[in-house]
């Protein structure tokens, strides 16, 4: 494949997500800004290599491609190692458990333990949420450069909810306080009703920068008992990173 090519092809399997699993090539077409003719083409050649598959006129993600995206060290060295620590503090607290990387301006979410009774979230295994508006992003946020900073805050800022926080002044006076306590909170910024805390994980070079989050209920935030038990873990998951 040429480099047009192969950038080509990423759009196509770019098009695809938690919302649009399976498409069709009309709805590749559509959503990749790209030819019929040049799209069916891209079509065949990520079915032929095993990166996509089909059924009736219907295109999904293949189980090769989530193979080979299992290779990559987030997977390996970061969330295999770091497991055991998040499902000890689920054991701990009951509630969504979060693991999630910077990816851009993005969090990048490598890992969760849920159970029956944590409270709804909208973050998935794979999904990314701003990282103004999460627990894990603003910890994230936090541990950026100026220039990064003021790249991030050129932008738009997205408000999913009434109480998400988008002026500059007011997010540069958290992440102040972030650096200085070594934790993070989010109340009702990303999705109604629900808390979130998370503390940033010391990673090695090979990985991306890290942060695991608890979010929990309103009603149910106690941050004098969650900190410590996030700041433990962190350290841990910190510690397994260095160690290995």
């Amino acid at each position: 494949m040429t480099d047009g090519l192969l950038v080509r092809a990423a759009s196509v399997l770019r098009v695809f997500s938690s919302t649009r699993p399976s498409l069709t090539l009309t709805e590749i077409c559509a959503l990749a800004g790209l030819p019929r003719s040049t799209t069916q083409r891209l079509l065949m050649q990520l079915l032929d290599v095993g990166l996509l598959t089909r059924a009736d006129d219907r295109y999904t993600i293949s189980t090769a491609l989530w193979e080979i995206g299992e290779l990559a060290p987030v997977s390996l060295n970061l969330r295999e190692r770091a497991l055991p620590y998040l499902n000890r503090l689920y054991e701990a607290t009951g509630e969504n458990v979060h693991l999630a990387v910077l990816d851009g301006f993005d969090a990048l979410y490598v890992a969760r333990v849920v159970g029956p009774n944590a409270v709804p979230t909208v973050s998935r295994m794979g999904g990314r949420h701003p990282l103004h508006t999460t627990g894990v992003g603003k910890a994230l946020l936090a541990l950026q450069n100026e220039e990064f900073l003021m790249a991030f805050f050129a932008r738009q800022l997205e408000a999913p909810t009434m109480y998400s926080i988008t002026s500059q002044s007011a997010l540069r006076a958290e992440l102040e306080a972030i650096v200085r306590d070594g934790y993070s909170r989010t109340s009702q910024e990303m999705t109604l009703g629900n808390v979130s805390l998370a503390v940033p994980i010391t990673t090695g070079p090979q990985l991306p920068l890290a942060a695991v989050g608890v979010v929990t209920h309103l009603t149910r935030s106690n941050p004098s008992r969650m900190i410590p038990l996030l700041k433990k873990v962190a350290a841990e998951i910190s510690e397994q990173l260095r160690d290995g």
